[in-house]
């Protein structure tokens, strides 16, 4: 039963967050509203609206939030994960969202604190690829050429 609702859940918000249910239910919205003057703006009319606007927010509100928690805990262990498989990382971070507010809160004003430190020196990290990382380090690597090489070239080019 749990695998057919997640299944319906995750179908669900797929098929809501789309454009084309927007579309739709804006135009299931101004067709009511067009037939306020054939039905004369009743409470019949008017309830219709109210009823199935409401039974709809109300079904979605835990649909939603079943596709974010499964979201959230995918996202909390691949994020353990990393922490366990990187070998400079604390692995005393695996688990903290079970934490309480008040000791999440410390934790983060000391990562935050540490980062600040890190960034004192106003040069923001650099953003490379894996490719690009892996060519740095081999440019790096790399016998550097004597002056004499240097200076030949030079003079061949020349």
């Amino acid at each position: 039963m749990e695998k057919q609702f997640v299944r319906f859940a995750t179908a669900t918000a797929r098929f809501a967050g789309k454009p084309w249910t927007f579309f739709g239910c804006l135009a299931i919205v101004l067709v009511w509203a067009v037939s306020g003057p054939v039905f004369g703006f009743s409470q019949t009319w008017q309830l219709v609206i109210n009823t199935g606007t409401t039974i709809v927010t109300f079904l979605m509100v835990f649909l939603i939030q079943n596709t974010q928690n499964r979201d959230g805990a995918a996202m909390q262990a691949k994020l353990d994960e990393l922490l366990h498989a990187v070998s400079a990382a604390d692995e005393r971070f695996i688990g903290i969202e079970h934490l309480t507010d008040r000791d999440l809160g410390r934790i983060l004003a000391e990562v935050e604190a540490r980062g600040q430190r890190l960034h004192d020196d106003a040069q923001l990290p650099i953003v490379a690829t894996r490719a690009e990382d892996e060519s740095a380090r081999a440019r790096s690597a790399a016998p550097k050429p004597s002056r004499k090489r240097v200076a030949a070239r030079r003079k061949a080019a020349a």
